[in-house]
């Protein structure tokens, strides 16, 4: 290329990589691996053709995560949890305790315990890790004593027989005052993980529970942290979402939370989320390294249910809508099409009745002995 006159050297030099620079920002943007394809040991895309193929693909995906929420810390050689009872209360058909435990030296998880009643001795129930929405009472908003209508899923879960965990997410509920400044992790959504699957060591504890039959159901905040947990721990045989994902390119926080964050993914990048989001991939969704149909995938070919209401201002149904069409075609190479449910009840961001039980009767099937 002839260099133009009277342009000096180092401007020219300068211009160059501005242009270089960018050609490699916008492939960057373009290539993305296929929800089947998975890059070799060398960085070059294969197809994903076996089980073994797969796993490696699913590998990549957690590891993408962790770009996003920290690395998730060791979790296999901790002791088993020990319950501190801080409240009991004996109600119709189970036993509500207020607990906390430590789920690692110096961290505590608070959380709502539901034991239903035996009606033989020595009887066994399957479980349930219950999420609840964002909400200063945190783990109460899945109780029917304060949960708002349509949200008391921890209650009614424990009538039909489940034990149920539900703790709270940091900076809600007794963990209110948690400092995001002086904790081990990267994200809150990564301490979450965390503490959820220190909650899954719990149920697994205890005498009546069936240790292999163990689920997560969460709405809202809770439905993509159902996600999440379902994603890092494969105890998890039936993973319910409600309300609680699009794929980020269809996600809208609204005026005054995209205001507030310096756009609508800022709400994402929040000191009780994804910090990373903001300050490593500057918001830009293009350049975040996960998304939510590569989450689903994760759970394959485990029961994945979301209930994605068509009105529900934040989570865009279309967006749903193309992130289950992407997530199918795993689903299918994985012979489990039919784990795959999605519901659009005509509703906003609610998990109406309908669509509720619903989700309770695919968990039935899958954990009801």
């Amino acid at each position: 290329m002839n260099s133009p006159k009277n342009v000096p050297k180092y401007l020219l030099l300068t211009i160059t990589a501005i242009v270089v620079g960018l050609c490699a920002f916008q492939f960057s943007l373009r290539v993305k691996p296929g929800l089947l394809e998975y890059a070799d040991a060398s960085g070059k895309l294969r197809p994903v053709k076996t089980q073994e193929d797969w796993q490696k693909k699913r590998n990549q995906i957690l590891d993408g995560m962790q770009l996003a929420m920290g690395k998730l810390p060791e979790t296999k050689s901790l002791p088993t949890p020990e319950i501190e009872v801080l409240q009991s209360e004996k109600l119709n058909g189970f036993t509500r305790q207020k607990i906390r435990f430590l789920g690692a030296p110096n961290e505590y998880v608070h959380a709502l315990l539901y034991i239903p009643d035996p009606v033989k001795p020595n009887e066994k129930f399957p479980a349930m890790l219950v999420l609840h929405g964002t909400g200063e009472k945190g783990k109460w908003l899945v109780d029917s004593s304060q949960a708002n209508q349509n949200r008391a899923v921890a209650t009614e879960l424990a009538y039909r027989r489940y034990v149920v965990i539900a703790p709270d997410y940091p900076s809600f509920g007794d963990l209110t005052d948690h400092n995001f400044d002086t904790d081990r992790y990267e994200s809150a959504t990564m301490q979450a993980i965390f503490n959820h699957i220190r909650c899954i060591d719990l149920l697994q504890s205890l005498k009546q529970t069936h240790s292999d039959k163990i689920g997560v159901i969460g709405h809202s905040l809770g439905g993509h942290n159902a996600m999440f947990v379902g994603a890092f721990d494969t105890r998890l045989k039936v993973i319910v979402a409600s309300c609680g994902w699009t794929p980020f390119a269809y996600y809208n926080a609204g005026k005054a939370v995209t205001e507030r964050f310096g756009g609508a993914l800022g709400a994402w990048a929040q000191d009780r989320y994804m910090p990373l989001l903001r300050d490593k991939f500057k918001l830009n969704h293009e350049l975040f390294p996960f998304d939510f149909d590569e989450i689903i995938t994760t759970l394959a070919p485990r029961t994945f249910f979301t209930n994605s209401p068509i009105n529900d201002s934040n989570f865009n149904v279309e967006g749903v809508k193309t992130g289950i069409k992407a997530a199918s075609e795993v689903y299918k190479f994985l012979n489990a099409e039919h784990n795959l449910i999605a519901r659009y009840p005509d509703a906003q961001h609610d998990f109406p009745e309908v669509a509720r039980f619903e989700a309770y009767e695919v968990i039935d099937r899958i954990l009801k002995p």
